[in-house]
């Protein structure tokens, strides 16, 4: 079956969490990927992300770094040292913006770095990318 919208046959499969303190931002970033076929679940922090992870498996996951309880780098480090989640795709998505920054997240193991403030079509091009 030939799918014109350049969606996998496989999107309403794969899910996504969104994890921001924001629920502006995680309703923008949930809109977005479901508008792709995809699965959202949401998490208001990196701990809430961890429990949820424990029963519901994602795809990928999608994290700010400044969030109460357990931040972003520390839920990056978290899910980098647990076997289960070892090569799970970490994409973050934060307004910090400097360098060192950016180079400790990746060098955490997120697979990839966005900036805020970011639009649709952004968020949705690096998810696909890294979809299996």
């Amino acid at each position: 079956m030939d799918r014109s919208d350049g969606i996998s046959p496989t999107a309403s499969k794969q899910k996504v969490m969104v994890v921001d303190d924001s629920e502006t931002i995680r309703r923008f970033v949930m809109f977005a990927l479901r508008a792709r076929g995809l699965q959202v679940v949401t998490a208001e922090d990196g701990q809430q992300a961890l429990e949820t992870l424990a029963d519901t498996p994602v795809d990928l996951v999608i994290t700010d770094l400044n969030m109460p309880k357990l931040d972003g780098f520390s839920l990056v480090e978290a899910l980098r040292n647990d076997g289960d989640y070892h090569s799970l795709p970490v994409i973050i998505l934060s307004s910090l913006s400097d360098r060192e920054d950016i180079d400790r997240g990746m060098s955490l193991g997120a697979t990839a770095y966005l900036t805020k403030p970011f639009d649709e079509t952004r968020i949705q091009y690096e998810v696909a990318k890294h979809l299996p």
